[in-house]
């Protein structure tokens, strides 16, 4: 009870509005502080648990001479803000809560070795999350600020924690997803072989490469997209990702986990039938993980004539809109010619939806409920 009683203050103090938190008032120093002292916290259980917080692919961060300064820093940071805001904020919370997280994770951090736990070769991406909000966060965040479509739209805005669970829900259990991912691709190419097909496709420069599985990804990705919102028990899937009332970088984490696995698998098992060479395909990944981030993003730039080439926020925006003339269209996630060519382009001539979500807004609050939404009659 005392928990989710301070729990609920230091909530409460993180979604203080913003006439009532100008700078100066230590708010600022104390949600940065209460954020280096989570980074610090769950840097320092990495390092003590690699073999079950860490992605394989990761490692080499966590041994590399960058790390451990990198650590040191966000947890003298942590330190040095929580005392400004304690200095400042009339009001403790955040002051005391940031410098509980920095004292704990110095603490954990200075206890002896211990004995590195593992699970059979299983892990959960606990790093994978680290990098995920402070990559992404670090980049979007000042972009939304400087050039945000809705300028009174704060960062901790509503259902702000059920998109960061999302974000680290789907960071822990990265190895299933990416095993149920390559699953399908592994199994087609057990039984086609297309040698011919695969020889051409790798003689193709990297960029072109590159750009070819663009084209196909968001083709295969189009219809599986539309089939989303036309196929009923499809829909209460998909719904959940359009249940955000709000659009910024993190409300695209908003996703079920069982959309998730069907399109990945969906879209990354042409690429990988096909041949393409694994750096193309990992560059790929990257560039719709960022591309994916900033179409959801709070940017209200216009960008000319690339909207007719490449798909905007505004355009994204509009598939998220919440009016009638919003419903079914813009499908597609990197080129808007495939909405012209299959009749579901949307795009008025500088206007935006003027609200989010889905008529009558049936999902429910919170991760768990809306894990269950699509199971429910």
């Amino acid at each position: 009870m005392l928990t989710t009683k301070i729990l609920g203050k230091v909530r409460s103090e993180l979604e203080t509005p913003r006439a009532e938190r100008p700078f100066g008032s230590g708010w600022l120093s104390g949600s940065i502080g209460i954020l280096a002292g989570i980074t610090g916290l769950l840097m320092i259980i990495v390092l003590r648990n690699p073999s079950l917080t860490q992605m394989p692919e990761l490692g080499a961060v966590h041994t590399s001479g960058f790390f451990k300064p990198a650590l040191y820093f966000v947890l003298f940071a942590g330190f040095t803000l929580a005392c400004l805001s304690l200095m400042l904020r009339k009001d403790k919370t955040l002051g005391a809560t940031a410098m509980a997280l920095t004292l704990l994770a110095t603490m954990i951090g200075s206890l002896p070795a211990h004995r590195d736990y593992q699970i059979g070769g299983v892990f959960f991406g606990l790093d994978f999350f680290i990098i995920n909000v402070l990559f992404t966060g670090a980049l979007f965040i000042p972009i939304e600020r400087i050039f945000a479509k809705h300028k009174d739209q704060v960062v901790l805005r509503e259902e702000w924690r059920e998109d960061l669970f999302y974000y680290l829900v789907s960071s822990l259990l990265i190895q299933i997803l990416t095993f149920l991912t390559f699953a399908p691709s592994n199994f087609v190419n057990s039984i086609h072989e297309i040698g011919s097909v695969r020889t051409f496709v790798q003689s193709l420069p990297w960029v072109v490469q590159l750009l070819a599985i663009m084209l196909l990804t968001d083709f295969t990705q189009y219809w599986l997209h539309r089939a989303f919102h036309r196929v009923p028990a499809l829909w209460r899937f998909h719904a959940v990702h359009h249940s955000a009332k709000t659009m910024d970088w993190i409300a695209g984490a908003r996703m079920h986990f069982m959309e998730i696995i069907v399109l990945r698998a969906v879209t990354a098992t042409p690429a990988l039938l096909v041949g393409f060479d694994p750096s193309a395909i990992q560059a790929y990944a990257l560039v719709v993980y960022v591309y994916s981030t900033f179409i959801h993003s709070n940017v209200g730039t216009s960008f000319g004539f690339l909207e007719k080439i490449f798909v905007s926020p505004r355009f994204h925006h509009w598939h998220h809109g919440i009016e009638d003339e919003a419903v079914d269209v813009n499908f597609a996630i990197h080129f808007p010619f495939y909405d012209k060519l299959f009749g579901t382009y949307h795009l008025p001539n500088g206007q935006w939806p003027k609200g989010y979500g889905v008529q009558g807004h049936p999902v429910p609050r919170g991760y768990w409920k809306q894990m269950l939404y699509p199971f429910q009659r």
